[in-house]
């Protein structure tokens, strides 16, 4: 009986980026190759500068390779068009920011509902499923507030159940706690990693902060565009 082999829920296979200035060359990403399998949490750190935000991107369809190529669930997305890579990231990938991007005029429920209904959902068909996410990030009592009545945690729980409302593939976190004080990022990681825990959702995470990365499973450290370390974090 053959080993059954698991598709690894993203994969960079040799991946290069330039930035061209005029006649100035920047290579960004030098021959990036990795393997993230469904259910890890991954940090990837690195100075500023040395790529790992640029790698996420490319990862999550946000930004294209120079060269090489990204497999999603073993498709190979790296020629993809707007139109289909748009589809994709709406239907089997979340993303959250270090900056929340909220709607200012909508309110809690409404902000996690945005990414289904702009593909075309109805509100009322999701309503257990928003109950779920808004219960998992603690924002039950507050469904009804807009942004400027939370507090950047609590504005940070509603941008990861928006990420979370179409039942991602991956999430993909860009320095999730840089815009929060110590104790609100605390308590954003500890969300994030019982998420992975008691879900098995894939998490992939750009941070400055060792003591963040220690939240997650697997730490990947880029400098000057390659990876020089890929271990556990324990």
């Amino acid at each position: 009986m053959k080993p059954i082999i698991e598709t690894a829920a993203v994969e960079g296979r040799h991946i290069v980026k330039n930035f061209r200035l005029g006649d100035i060359v920047t290579e960004v990403l030098r021959d990036v190759s990795l393997q993230v399998m469904p259910g890890e949490f991954v940090s990837i750190m690195g100075p500023s500068g040395s790529g790992k935000s640029t790698l996420l991107y490319i990862l999550g369809g946000l930004d294209t390779p120079t060269g090489g190529r990204v497999l999603l669930n073993g498709t190979d997305i790296s020629s993809f068009g707007d139109q289909k890579m748009s589809s994709l990231r709406r239907r089997n990938i979340g993303f959250v920011f270090q900056f929340y991007n909220l709607i200012p005029n909508l309110n809690v429920e409404e902000n996690i509902m945005l990414p289904l209904l702009l593909d075309g959902q109805k509100m009322e068909r999701c309503k257990d499923r928003l109950d779920r996410i808004l219960e998992m990030v603690g924002l039950s009592d507050r469904r009804r507030h807009t942004p400027r009545e939370l507090s950047g945690g609590q504005q940070q729980r509603v941008a990861i159940a928006r990420a979370l409302i179409g039942n991602p593939g991956i999430l993909f976190a860009d320095e999730p706690t840089g815009n929060l004080d110590t104790k609100a990022g605390t308590d954003i990681m500890s969300l994030l990693r019982e998420i992975n825990r008691s879900t098995g959702q894939t998490i992939i995470m750009v941070t400055h902060s060792p003591e963040a990365a220690k939240s997650s499973s697997r730490i990947i450290t880029v400098r000057d565009g390659r990876i020089v370390q890929d271990g556990s974090s324990m």
